[in-house]
């Protein structure tokens, strides 16, 4: 299908991105092999690091007419297996794109390479009284453009919305090398078919983003966070609803079970309040008006009341809050180190949460299997890690697709699906059909013809095999 990168193309390669920037050694092609995904691994046949929209285009160009494979590849923090080189080819590193190439302060726009670390964009504009509200757990390594290819949310989705609510415009390589711009610079724009956000989570198999024009918001003065704890899983899910029942939005809404606690505590060394409680809330309310937090987090205490809620802890100051941060953004490496895993992202209607995270323990003691819970409340984004802990390794195998199958299956028929933030992939792609119709799938395999006619670009994913 794909032809094999020989001694030619990558002196081809070095003439268009130069000899530095062109990468054959085994450390080099090993540490470009892994993201975060489990434990998947692929051995690209050459690295490359290319810088400006014009190499990006020489490169594909290439690439398309020699049927070589190019994986676009941002941080490596992809939790779906979406920057792995599962057919060797190219890797196409897009580090050297770290610019922040403007902020318009009048206008609360930015423009930005797609290799800026997504934390170092964040505080950049705080400096200036400005917001970009996306939030990885990952923000301090990934990369914009990596946070584009997957239509990143992470806590604040609930209230300020995902990655896609925050991109006016790109500058694009498609895979045969024509560089494109979608959008414009201004808040209403029906000039023909939206391709921007048809770029916005494609997962790099559409084109290679090179340039990224961003909207941004004020920067709310004052947030304080609510850490409750709960007796049962099921009161910490329903209080959830009956937040927003209430009248109150808050800016974040994290789930968390104490396995997930409990992992966190090991891990990083230190007790964080009510740990032994079954599930705890972590509640964030952000605004400029002082008086009117206070309002919000009294009319929630009082909401709390009525869930069986153990305790709640106040964390007003910054030092506090980014303690109480701490716990939940620990959670997710604290957990892949107890035992192989699976991390499943579903994501269901708020009021639906309750049935998910019932249906999942149901399901994992069904085939004897850990499961352990967090995640985004607010927007019922919940993280199901799968864990095989003590089970030993012929049920593991036999059980553990049967399980995911499942639990997506229950997800769905919950008015959801099978993933909110971390894509599809390399690892989810023979789930796909569970969330969406085979009319569906063709209609998507025929635009990924339209933009990529040689299908060179990011190869075996999101399509089931």
């Amino acid at each position: 299908m794909f032809s094999k990168v020989n001694i030619d193309i990558i002196d081809k390669l070095r003439s268009i991105a130069g000899d530095e920037y062109v990468l054959t050694d085994s450390d080099s092609l090993e540490g470009f092999s892994r993201d975060e995904t489990e434990d998947l691994e692929f051995l690209p046949e050459v690295v490359v690091k290319p810088y400006g929209s014009c190499q990006v285009s020489e490169i594909l160009k290439l690439a398309s007419e020699r049927k070589i494979p190019v994986t676009p590849r941002g941080g490596g923090t992809g939790l779906s297996g979406g920057a792995l080189p599962v057919f060797g080819g190219i890797c196409l590193s897009m580090s050297r794109f770290n610019k922040i190439l403007e902020i318009d302060e009048r206008n609360f726009q930015a423009v930005c390479e797609p290799g800026v670390i997504t934390q170092v964009f964040q505080e950049e504009l705080e400096k200036r009284g400005l917001f970009y509200p996306p939030d990885p757990a990952s923000r301090g390594s990934c990369y914009l453009g990596g946070n584009l290819a997957e239509c990143s949310g992470g806590p604040r989705a609930v209230k300020y919305g995902v990655t896609k609510d925050y991109v006016l415009g790109l500058e694009v390589v498609l895979p045969t090398g024509e560089i494109i711009n979608t959008g414009a610079r201004v808040l209403k724009n029906v000039t023909g078919y939206n391709l921007t956000q048809l770029i916005i989570g494609s997962e790099g198999t559409l084109g290679v983003i090179t340039k990224i024009f961003f909207r941004l918001i004020s920067l709310p003065k004052f947030r304080k966070v609510l850490l409750a704890a709960f007796k049962t899983l099921e009161d910490a899910t329903d209080a959830t609803t009956a937040i927003f029942q209430g009248g109150v939005v808050p800016s974040a809404i994290e789930f968390m079970e104490k396995s997930a606690v409990k992992a966190a505590e090991a891990r990083q060394n230190k007790k964080f309040p009510n740990s032994d409680a079954e599930a705890h809330l972590l509640i964030e309310i952000d605004g400029n008006s002082s008086e009117q937090i206070d309002s919000d987090i009294n009319r929630v205490a009082e909401i709390l009341e009525s869930f069986n809620v153990h305790d709640a802890v106040l964390a007003e100051d910054e030092g506090k809050v980014a303690d109480v941060w701490s716990l939940r953004r620990g959670i997710g490496e604290a957990v892949k180190s107890i035992s192989a895993y699976k991390e499943e992202d579903t994501v269901v209607p708020r009021a639906n949460m309750t049935q998910l995270v019932k249906g999942v323990k149901k399901i994992s003691e069904k085939y004897g299997i850990t499961s352990i819970c967090y995640g985004h409340a607010g927007d019922g984004n919940i993280h199901v890690n799968i864990l095989k802990d003590k089970l030993d390794d012929i049920s593991w195998e036999q059980n553990l697709d049967k399980a995911i199958r499942e639990i997506f299956e229950l997800t769905v028929s919950l008015g959801g699906t099978i993933s909110g933030e971390h894509g599809i992939g390399y690892s989810q792609k023979n789930y796909l059909p569970i969330a969406i119709s085979d009319a569906e799938i063709n209609l998507m395999r025929k635009i990924k013809k339209v933009f990529d006619p040689s299908g060179i670009l990011n190869p075996g994913k999101i399509f089931p095999d």
